[in-house]
């Protein structure tokens, strides 16, 4: 069993569900090289979120958007944490809400996603940075 760790970069996106499946894929560790095993993905933010789902159809990518804010809507006057701007304390509420990592199994060099399964980073503020993605991949070569 080996295993191997890479740091992703991904660019700054504007605020949305973006699919990152091709990023993730060129940017993590040895992938080819591993015939069976796991690819663990963990974002060191609070204000982003990854998560698996519809690849194909944008509509997807923009009705979870407007879900999300109809559940954690902006400038509700219960929030204390407003020192960050309006939109901070909702990207806080969606990283629980959807999560920080994802664990994807890989087999014959490839992600063993389902057909129409992609990567998607969640970005939950109006003007995010680059986003950091720790990849970890468990696995036999």
């Amino acid at each position: 069993m080996i295993w191997k760790q890479e740091f992703i970069e991904l660019a700054p996106l504007p605020r949305g569900f973006h699919l990152v499946t091709n990023e993730i894929v060129a940017q993590a560790p040895d992938l080819r090289n591993c015939q069976v095993g796991l690819l663990h993905l963990f974002i060191q933010h609070s204000s982003a979120s990854l998560a698996i789902n519809e690849n194909a159809d944008p509509d997807v990518r923009g009705d979870l958007e407007r879900h999300f804010n109809v559940l954690a809507p902006e400038g509700a006057d219960y929030y204390q944490h407003t020192a960050e701007g309006v939109d901070d304390m909702p990207a806080h509420i969606k990283n629980v809400l959807i999560g920080h990592s994802l664990t994807i199994p890989v087999s014959d060099g490839h992600l063993a996603l389902g057909t129409w399964q992609g990567i998607y980073l969640c970005e939950h503020r109006d003007h995010a940075g680059s986003r950091r993605i720790v990849a970890t991949l468990q696995g036999r070569w």
